[in-house]
């Protein structure tokens, strides 16, 4: 906290730091497009209205006996794609099944990213995400166990390439940039859930279901050439760098050992209150957007009664206002900092409650207005945008509070997150089950 940021004037958006934050916006464009594919594609795989019924399968029967008897296919979806006779509460268990995986390697990755530099081990988890999505329709007529196996791993992929990410950051961003470049590179996330919602259901009406997990598990290929060509560690080592940019990040920034760290001092963070106050608000941010990332797409489907081409356009309108949100969000923070009108924790708990407090009021209130189409889709638009104003808040908190150790921190951060992602996905899904579709 006491950095003592360069007041020297260099250029932003031609520079290297920033074409870095569009690689990570790339790769998290990726890593999330990768993760909602099976959201949008299970539409389609689990053709409801052809099986009465469905919805209470699982209050009517083990679900050990669900689970085996939900490989069969049972009838052709266009282009030759199998349907499967999945329950809700199956389907529950597999879109959880991918937090399960992240939640593995969420800690781990972050702390030996510290020590052997986040580049190998993003793309290492980029990669492994980006074949485990092509071979998703192989596994799928192979078993719904199979299915969540390769669901399971790729979350243990993902977590390598979730946190990381900002050891990389704790060495190429300048404090009064920090906001922009972080928010820039996350809102890959939402701008990569309005992409596959958007023409998910297009994809899946013209080529087949499949081609969502081939055309992304590709894109997800390529992203990983540029990310080992461009993403280094830390600016020192760049060779493309300019020497005025280079002393620009380094000098803003605290000095910090060039030793790898190999120990964490525990106890100091279990006493740290503003530490708790990141892990519960990454517990809250998840617990919802996990649902509104899962279950938009059926929940316009059977709410607004529309077909799954126009469920995935009006599932993606929510996405472009939360990237777009996440970046303006990120200029108004730093706006708010370099020009000192509000210190460093006011803007972070500004942004924090704002981003907390405004998506749980919306939530509250769509039972109310379910009868009005406009309304709904207001709501469920104001929900994703207003959330993503956390990314300026409490997601990028640790940066602030401990930057030597904030993948690690973020790692931990993220597994409060995912903890509240496994139980609000499965929750859902059991209460559908249990309380049948919304006519």
């Amino acid at each position: 906290m006491d950095e003592k940021p360069s007041t020297r004037k260099v250029p932003e958006f031609c520079s290297l730091r920033y074409g870095l934050a569009l690689i990570m916006h790339f790769s998290n464009f990726t890593v999330i497009t990768q993760r909602v594919s099976l959201s949008i594609a299970i539409i389609a795989m689990v053709n409801s209205t052809q099986q009465p019924g469905l919805f209470n399968a699982s209050t009517e029967r083990p679900l050990a006996f669900t689970l085996n008897r939900s490989n069969r296919s049972t009838k052709e979806f266009n282009s030759g794609a199998s349907v499967y006779e999945w329950s809700p509460e199956t389907q529950g268990i597999i879109f959880s099944s991918i937090s399960y995986g992240i939640i593995l390697t969420l800690i781990p990755s972050g702390y030996l990213a510290g020590i052997f530099g986040a580049k190998q081990m993003l793309g290492a988890g980029l990669l492994i995400s980006s074949l485990l999505t092509l071979f998703t329709p192989l596994a799928a007529d192979f078993g719904v166990i199979l299915v969540i196996v390769i669901r399971t791993v790729q979350g243990m992929a993902q977590g390598m390439a979730w946190t990381g990410q900002f050891t990389i950051w704790a060495k190429w961003a300048p404090p009064l940039e920090r906001s922009k470049l972080t928010s820039i590179a996350g809102s890959g996330a939402a701008f990569g859930s309005f992409i596959i919602l958007c023409v998910g259901g297009l994809i899946s009406q013209t080529l087949g279901w499949p081609f969502i997990f081939y055309i992304f598990g590709s894109i997800g290929c390529v992203c990983c050439l540029l990310w080992f060509m461009v993403i280094y560690d830390d600016p020192m080592h760049h060779p493309c760098i300019s020497v005025r940019e280079k002393d620009h990040i380094v000098s803003s920034l605290p000095q910090q050992s060039s030793s790898p760290r190999r120990s964490v001092p525990i106890k100091a963070m279990v006493r740290c209150l503003p530490l708790w106050a990141i892990f519960t608000g990454f517990f809250s941010h998840f617990w919802l957007c996990t649902i509104i990332i899962t279950y938009l797409p059926t929940y316009i489907s059977s709410v607004l009664h529309v077909n799954i081409r126009d469920s995935g356009v009006l599932s993606s309108l929510p996405f472009i206002a939360a990237s777009s949100c996440t970046i303006l969000g990120g200029q108004l923070a730093d706006f708010l900092l370099s020009r000192k009108l509000l210190r460093l924790i006011t803007v972070r708990k500004l942004f924090s409650s704002l981003g907390l407090l405004l998506p749980s009021l919306c939530a509250v209130a769509l039972p109310f207005v379910a009868s009005s189409y406009t309304t709904t889709i207001i709501l469920l638009i104001l929900i994703p945008g207003t959330s993503n104003l956390c990314d300026s808040g409490f997601i990028i908190n640790t940066l602030d509070v401990a930057p030597r150790y904030a993948s690690f921190l973020m790692g931990i951060s993220r597994g409060f997150g995912l903890i509240a992602g496994i139980i609000s996905s499965t929750a859902t899904g059991f209460l559908i089950s249990q309380v049948g579709p919304v006519y």
